[in-house]
């Protein structure tokens, strides 16, 4: 089996243990199916379906953008060898987008080339909304542009990345500017990017993924003789250059066009979990709330009552644990005892001091209040004043401990239960993990584990 097949294998299951999980009457336990939750993340179990259907169908999408009359919908026909989408002179000849089918591979692997409507045709927030729509949902994304980046460019460019897609920057119409080259263009993003951000130009555009072509070249001048040796001129119009992205494009198919889809899917599974969770989260704040009293409270009573040290450490790590597998059952997350444990290593190392305080004061006073029992000083009235005063401090601090690791087990569960051996952030890891150097994966896979 192949790297890319075991990729594809862990991802599907993953998407199926989501499906299976967050469409069941499983995932609210013993709390009623609620109508208002349950229309709320319609969308996002839709989301999680069409990307199981998605990787079911094995189809690639590669979505092209760019300005008006930059030659999109040209490229797509230069790679289709037929005109199969409208081009012409005029601003604005895709209305909106289109998706055709290409199989340079002959394989079973269904690739949809994306035509969209040129950046500074479509006005505003329903250019912002196209973009993030399609974006969303391709695997590859083209920029194509023709001539000097603009700052209009520049700018879209900037917030396709920020989608944490794999992206060629395609420069059309060389035939137009011979001039042209890969590091040329590759300092002019430089120059822009130090304008306007002042950030790494890696989080751009990588200079491996600039490839140049003339999709529709001009119309030249030839000499034509005929037989009779009259000559005269006529024009002649070249074939399209598209052999460096059609290179590319294959090359990055073949080597990693199923771990791509994957990683795709799992990153749309990642976004409709981590939406179910905050909508869940948010409709069942107050029986958290409740919930995170009772376990602060029952800590608090059981650590001040004991008066045996290591059970008073041990009682309050058992408390905060059943505290986190409840507030992940109240919000229907599937959180095993393991997961529970983790989550809570994850807090005590973000709250760090404060629940490291916690146990080494529970330690302490627990110590001093056993020393008060042991001496059967119960019988002397300021013995078991110290004994009640440092018990009530105890409980306090490990009521207030509770407390804090049940308001920060709901901003991790928030996030949506995308941990577990098939959840969605493990198999992203997973798969960054084992992309090989030098491909289109390895180049973003910085910016996507940070992005887990």
């Amino acid at each position: 089996m192949t790297q890319q097949q075991k990729h594809f294998n862990r991802s599907r299951a993953s998407l199926q243990q989501a499906i299976s999980w967050y469409a069941s009457f499983r995932r609210h336990w013993n709390y009623p199916p609620d109508a208002k939750l349950q229309a709320a993340v319609k969308e996002d179990l839709q989301a999680l379906r069409e990307a199981l259907n998605k990787l079911d169908r094995k189809a690639i999408r590669i979505a092209t953008f760019g300005l008006v009359s930059c030659g999109k919908s040209s490229i797509i026909n230069g790679l289709l060898g037929q005109k199969i989408l409208q081009t012409g002179p005029f601003h604005g000849v895709t209305k909106f987008p289109q998706s055709v089918r290409w199989n340079p591979l002959n394989s079973e692997v269904e690739i949809e080339l994306i035509d969209t409507p040129g950046l500074d045709e479509i006005s505003g927030e329903a250019r912002a909304k196209m973009a993030r729509e399609v974006a969303k949902a391709a695997d590859l994304i083209l920029f194509v542009v023709a001539g000097d980046i603009t700052r209009t460019e520049y700018q879209a460019l900037s917030g396709l990345r920020i989608k944490h897609k794999p992206l060629i920057l395609v420069f059309n119409k060389i035939d137009l500017y011979s001039e042209r080259d890969r590091d040329r263009i590759y300092y002019q993003l430089q120059l822009l990017n130090r304008n306007y951000d002042q950030e790494d130009l890696d989080k751009i555009v990588y200079s491996e993924d600039i490839v140049m072509v003339s999709a529709k070249p001009q119309p030249i001048q030839v000499r034509v003789e005929s037989a009779d040796g009259t000559v005269a001129t006529g024009w002649e119009t070249p074939p399209p250059q598209l052999e460096q992205l059609k290179t590319a494009l294959v090359k990055i198919l073949q080597r990693e066009g199923i771990s791509l889809l994957a990683l795709n899917s799992l990153v749309q599974a990642q976004e409709a979990e981590t939406n179910i969770a905050q909508k869940t989260v948010k409709l069942r704040g107050k029986e958290a709330q409740h919930i995170i009293w009772k376990y602060a409270t029952y800590k608090s009573l059981a650590v001040a009552a004991n008066p045996i040290p290591l059970l008073d450490v041990l009682g309050g790590l058992v408390t905060d644990l059943a505290l986190i597998r409840c507030l992940a059952r109240l919000y229907g997350l599937p959180l095993t005892n393991h997961e529970a444990g983790n989550l809570w290593r994850k807090i005590a190392a973000s709250s760090g001091a404060l629940l490291l305080g916690e146990v080494t004061s529970n330690l302490i006073l627990s110590i001093g209040k056993g020393g008060v029992a042991l001496t059967d000083a119960f019988s002397n009235p300021s013995a078991l004043t110290l004994y009640s005063t440092t018990a009530s401090l105890q409980g306090a601090i490990a009521g207030y401990g509770a407390y804090v690791v049940g308001k920060v087990a709901q901003v991790y569960l928030e996030q949506g239960c995308t941990w577990g051996s098939l959840g969605a952030s493990t198999v992203i890891a997973e798969i960054l993990s084992q992309v090989e150097p030098n491909t289109i994966i390895y180049r973003l896979r910085q910016e996507l584990i940070s992005n887990q």
